[in-house]
């Protein structure tokens, strides 16, 4: 089945399938394991949280049913999931998979952990308890905005990459900063080019890659998309899933489960910092900054078929492009 679907090669082949939020991957992979020997792995930093299901638009039990995925629901909002636990857990799934007889089908759009799994981690510095102490009394004296424009100064890569409210990583890269001298974006530079990786010996990921990006054609289209997904959620009761979260976690707004999209802006209209009508228009906001930030991954990383996400007949077009 392999050499059908892929031609000779003497490593097992995977799909990737990536794209911003509100892009169609769910639906394509699923319809694609109608069609193919595959079996899907989420790669989503939000999905992994159980009981968080509306926020996150986590696949409903009858898709699950039809296509079922790994590293959905397995810790809870009170834990933290890296992308070196991503990595590891991904690597022994993807090599049960194959062992199976079928082809792993990477979808998701946390394009840090494609980064992680096709290239590997870098060597980035421990945490230093002090830099850590210090930079935790500027961000509560001066607020996190002033820390990210001060990112700016150094490394303004990873600071255009970052939301200016996201906390966790502006501390870590301006901590990276001051224990090495050096920007975090320079540290993690120099992937590979399509031809190094051919050519390459030791191979970091021990599979064929068939890369695919979901790419809208027009920017105002998936704002569109945006907009009645996240009204959608709201409508199905996104707030009310969050108060049910507090009841049963002790859960705080500092928490990686907190802070993604949605349950961050839910999470202060229920402390009354919000109204309605801000709840909605910054969970926009902030879906648009993730996409934008997605996309600017998606441009930077190798190999990649790029297809329109907004296209009629996307899931043809994807199946078309893996059966070359």
């Amino acid at each position: 089945m392999y050499t059908e679907l892929f031609g000779m090669n003497t490593l097992p082949p995977a799909i990737f399938l990536m794209g911003p939020t509100a892009s169609g991957k769910t639906n394509v992979a699923v319809e694609l394991a109608q069609r193919l020997p595959v079996e899907l792995i989420s790669v989503d930093s939000a999905l992994v949280f159980r009981d968080m299901n509306i926020g996150t638009a986590k696949p409903d039990a009858a898709t699950l049913a039809r296509a079922p995925h790994h590293l959905i629901d397995i810790i809870d909002p009170t834990e933290a999931y890296s992308a070196a636990a991503f990595r590891r857990d991904t690597l022994r799934l993807m090599q049960k998979i194959t062992q199976r007889g079928k082809i792993p089908l990477l979808v998701g759009g946390t394009m840090l952990y494609f980064k992680a799994l096709r290239e590997g981690l870098s060597e980035l510095p421990q945490a230093d308890p002090e830099v850590r102490a210090a930079l935790d009394a500027e961000i509560s004296q001066h607020g996190i905005q002033k820390l990210h424009r001060q990112l700016a100064l150094v490394d303004a890569e990873t600071a255009s990459r970052l939301a200016p409210n996201d906390t966790q990583r502006i501390q870590r890269a301006m901590e990276i900063y001051r224990i090495t001298g050096l920007p975090m974006s320079a540290l993690l530079k120099n992937p590979l080019s399509c031809e190094q990786a051919r050519d390459r010996k030791e191979v970091s990921l021990p599979y064929s890659i068939t890369a695919v990006a979901l790419i809208p054609s027009n920017r105002a289209e998936l704002h569109s998309r945006i907009a009645t997904r996240f009204k959608a959620m709201l409508a199905l009761g996104l707030s009310d899933e969050l108060r049910a979260l507090r009841e049963k976690y002790l859960l705080q707004p500092n928490m990686t489960s907190m802070r993604c999209v949605g349950y961050r802006q839910a999470w202060q209209f229920i402390e009354g910092e919000i109204n309605a009508a801000q709840l909605l228009e910054t969970g926009l906001a902030a879906t648009r900054q993730l996409a934008k930030r997605q996309l600017t991954w998606l441009r930077s990383m190798p190999c990649n078929i790029e297809l329109d996400c907004l296209s009629t007949d996307l899931v043809q077009k994807v199946f078309d492009k893996l059966n070359l």
